[in-house]
């Protein structure tokens, strides 16, 4: 037995594959391939679960830690004076936080996360104990570690950190990420600055290259719209000077948020432009802003403009709605070719309703099928633009 043994192993050492068909030598080794890529995932995923099972046991344990400590030093303390400043709060408050883990980098990053968390969840005094105690432990200076790596993960990381912690960063720190070309870290970066900058929060615009797409604006209006006491410059500065066409179609959006008539000569400028989408746009600011003096300009250019122009020039006449200009509209309406300029001709010519009331009855009467059709529907007053 151990004869046959020994001799089938010695077979197996000095067989001759190269006799084999070509065949035959390709499907061994794809068959070896395969048995060794089967063996690695199995033991990766298994290195996997093991280390994800551990650290899940670990945060588990560090987060009762941390409970039990903010709980006896934080939430129950009736001794910490709230009012005063971080750096002179006693040190010894925050005694069970200086002691092993919290001195290593995992604890450190477990103890941010749920400090984050609990922050998240309270205001006022609450959450003024929470960002002393991040300041107590310098845990904004291992934030800020993070924030100067290479790594992207980790950049975005530390800004959401410092975000949501209320720590002001240095400009120098935080200015040059919102221009990266990474979509992620760009955006939480001009999150950040938002967030953080006290004198000039939009300051990015000046060095924006990257187009500001339609969704990154929908972030940033968001941002900006729920950010208490954020300084609003006059955003006809980037209009006028800008040259990145997403930070002026943005501004143009936050001039009608904030109704800054004061930029609306600026806008004005915008009807001159060669981008009809700006062009567009801009017309449509100047409808929302009802800038009753802008309407014989917009009539007078309403010909040589591509449709979208057209359609926010009538969009704009019932905005407005003075009441000049309802000939012009019942022409529009009657005589156009274009559905679309005679559905938005009918609802603007609605919105003058005060000045055109029997234009409008009148075309009730006489009116053909398909108009009298849009004139039904324009009247709906749950029908928007």
């Amino acid at each position: 037995m151990i004869q046959k043994l020994a001799f089938s192993i010695y077979d197996f050492y000095n067989f001759d594959y190269g006799r084999l068909p070509i065949i035959i030598q390709v499907s061994i080794i794809f068959i070896i391939l395969a048995l060794l890529s089967t063996i690695s995932a199995y033991t990766i995923i298994v290195v996997g679960r093991y280390k994800n099972n551990r650290h899940a046991k670990k945060s588990s344990q560090l987060n009762q830690i941390i409970d039990n400590a903010l709980m006896e030093h934080i939430f129950l303390n009736e001794d910490i004076d709230n009012e005063l400043k971080s750096e002179s709060i006693d040190r010894s408050i925050y005694s069970d936080f200086f002691v092993s883990p919290f001195n290593k980098n995992w604890a450190k990053q477990g103890l941010v996360d749920r400090l984050i968390s609990y922050k998240k969840n309270v205001e006022g005094l609450m959450g003024k104990q929470l960002k002393n105690l991040y300041l107590q432990l310098a845990l904004d200076k291992f934030s800020i570690q993070k924030l100067k790596s290479r790594n992207i993960g980790k950049q975005i990381r530390a800004l959401n950190e410092l975000t949501e912690m209320e720590i002001s960063v240095a400009d120098t720190l935080i200015l040059p990420l919102t221009n990266s070309r990474n979509r992620d870290l760009r955006a939480a970066a001009r999150r950040a600055y938002i967030k953080l900058s006290k004198n000039d929060p939009f300051k990015f615009f000046d060095i924006a290259t990257e187009n500001l797409l339609q969704w990154d604006q929908i972030e940033l209006f968001s941002i900006i719209s729920s950010t208490k006491e954020i300084a609003i410059p006059n955003f006809a500065r980037w209009v006028t000077y800008s040259t990145n066409k997403g930070v002026v179609s943005f501004c143009l959006t936050l001039i009608v948020y904030y109704n800054q008539i004061s930029a609306v000569s600026s806008v004005i400028k915008l009807l001159q432009t060669k981008d009809h989408e700006l062009r567009g746009k801009a017309i449509n600011t100047l409808g929302k802003l009802k800038v009753e003096e802008v309407e014989e300009a917009l009539i007078n250019i309403y010909q040589t403009q591509p449709q979208d122009c057209q359609i926010e020039i009538l969009k704009a006449l019932g905005r407005i709605s003075s009441g000049e200009y309802v000939n012009f509209l019942h022409q529009e309406f009657l005589y156009s070719t274009d559905f679309e300029i005679r559905k938005h001709a009918a609802k603007s010519l609605i919105k003058n309703n005060w000045a055109a009331k029997e234009m409008i009855n009148e075309l009730l009467e006489t009116a053909s099928g398909e108009n009298k059709l849009i004139l039904k529907h324009c009247l709906n007053p749950l029908i928007k633009y």
